[in-house]
């Protein structure tokens, strides 16, 4: 195990977390409020935000499955890294331009910045079983996601101060706070990426591998085809990829939309920024705890305690009605959030063969992306035909509970043994394929 390789890994969530809090869960929702589309009602401006999540959503599950497949065949995860990043890094600053009513441009960019945003984990997370044994994942796993809650978290602090006391940067007002903010997170986001950049894993280039950017795009479809008609051979990959589907399309909408759902319902903007703050400092030690259980009573059980908490969560969101209750419902997500996404990962990469994590991730989110337009959309759906973003909120319940009962169904040890030997036969298959490129004088190798 490379362990600067592996730091770097952790690094990246670190990184791209700023993002996360300040942008997605924020700064964003207020401003987009606000400022973007600030001649319409706040009920109508949490549905424009949803339905662009959704598009975003949607442009990266047609993406990322062909790309994934690239990967690996190139063995060069962290060049796709590297593209998507510095999509998102561009994205991110160009929030720092728009002015009053410019939603188009606000939507434009989200699209843009979840396409690296959410495009760049694709690959990420299909590097971690390249980094570390299966008994590892799940520690590791938990790591990335609590030093994510710190990075974060201590940025998201310095924005908050900007935004609150502009005074102390010199800055004029803030407005003029929350546009440094933006730039803020592109910068750290970019920074902190750099020994990603540099560490990134590489697996051998597959014998498939073509010479041309018109072969790579007939080999990648042919294998996302193969993987669409082979994933059958996985029942337990299958059963966890739909409850995947189901609980974290609930996860994400809660993500995008509390703080927005938070403004709806009159909390302030300054107890919705601390809220969201302590959600990161929450999150760290409870993610290294959860993590730790998770290795020693297994990622499946702690999973399914962890959605059953999101539960309570959503029911409690519905009757929410003043600011301490949005600070509970923060500390709660904070115990909780990090570590449902940390053991669905770790989850998925013992559940696929390990030559084809690339593909398969990518095959995650182009069906979990799908999925993930689904949430955000009954979320602002429901709101506008009831005039209520609360029943909004609690139309979420459907998501986990269906996700929980799909967990109870999945068998990890047999996924496991069905991933393994799945991997022995492809190796055996590249091998045939190199001696009989040697036995003609034609190796496949480069």
């Amino acid at each position: 195990m490379d362990k600067r390789a592996v730091k770097a890994w952790i690094m990246y969530d670190w990184a791209n977390s700023a993002y996360a809090t300040t942008v997605l869960a924020a700064v964003l929702p207020v401003f987009y409020a606000s400022v973007a589309v600030a001649t319409v009602d706040k009920d109508t401006a949490a549905s424009y935000l949803a339905y662009t999540h959704s598009i975003g959503m949607l442009c990266v599950a047609l993406l990322t499955p062909l790309l994934g497949t690239l990967a690996d065949l190139s063995g060069r995860k962290g060049n796709f890294l590297r593209v998507f990043t510095i999509t998102g890094v561009v994205a991110t600053l160009g929030f720092s331009v728009i002015g009053e009513g410019d939603w188009l441009l606000a939507s434009a960019l989200l699209v843009l910045s979840t396409i690296g945003f959410a495009g760049g984990n694709t690959f990420y997370d299909a590097m971690l079983p390249d980094l570390v044994p299966a008994e590892r994942r799940d520690m590791v796993s938990s790591k990335g996601y609590a030093y994510g809650y710190i990075g974060g978290g201590l940025l998201l602090a310095i924005n908050l101060l900007m935004i609150q006391q502009p005074g102390w940067f010199g800055l004029p007002d803030t407005l003029a706070g929350t546009r440094l903010a933006f730039v803020s997170v592109a910068l750290w986001w970019l920074l902190f990426s750099i020994p990603i950049f540099r560490h990134a894993p590489r697996r051998p280039a597959s014998p498939e591998l073509p010479a041309s950017w018109t072969g790579y795009a007939k080999v990648g479809v042919r294998r996302l085809r193969q993987t669409f008609g082979q994933i059958r051979r996985f029942p337990q990959l299958l059963r966890m990829l739909v409850a995947f589907w189901f609980f974290n399309d609930g996860i994400n909408t809660i993500i995008l939309m509390a703080t927005i759902y938070g403004t709806s319902i009159g909390i302030g903007t300054s107890d919705l920024m601390l809220a969201l703050l302590l959600t990161q400092f929450i999150g760290f030690p409870c993610t290294l705890l959860l993590g730790a259980w998770a290795q020693r009573w297994g990622a499946k059980r702690v999973l399914i305690v962890s959605l059953s908490v999101y539960i309570c969560i959503v029911v409690l969101g519905y009757f929410m009605n003043q600011a301490l209750h949005f600070y509970i419902l923060a500390g709660l997500v904070g115990v909780v959030q990090g570590i449902s996404q940390s053991t669905a990962r770790s989850l998925f990469s013992n559940l696929m063969p390990a030559g084809r994590t690339g593909e398969y991730f990518g095959f995650v989110n182009i069906t979990g992306k799908f999925a993930s337009i689904f949430g955000p959309f009954v979320f602002g759906y429901v709101g506008q035909i009831t005039g209520s973003t609360r029943w909004g909120i609690l139309s979420l319940i459907f998501f986990f509970a269906a996700g929980i009962v799909m967990l109870l169904m999945v068998n990890v040890q047999r996924g496991i043994q069905d991933a393994g030997l799945a991997d022995q036969e492809e190796q055996e298959r590249i091998r045939g394929m190199n001696i009989a490129g040697n036995a003609t004088g034609v190796p496949f190798t480069h």
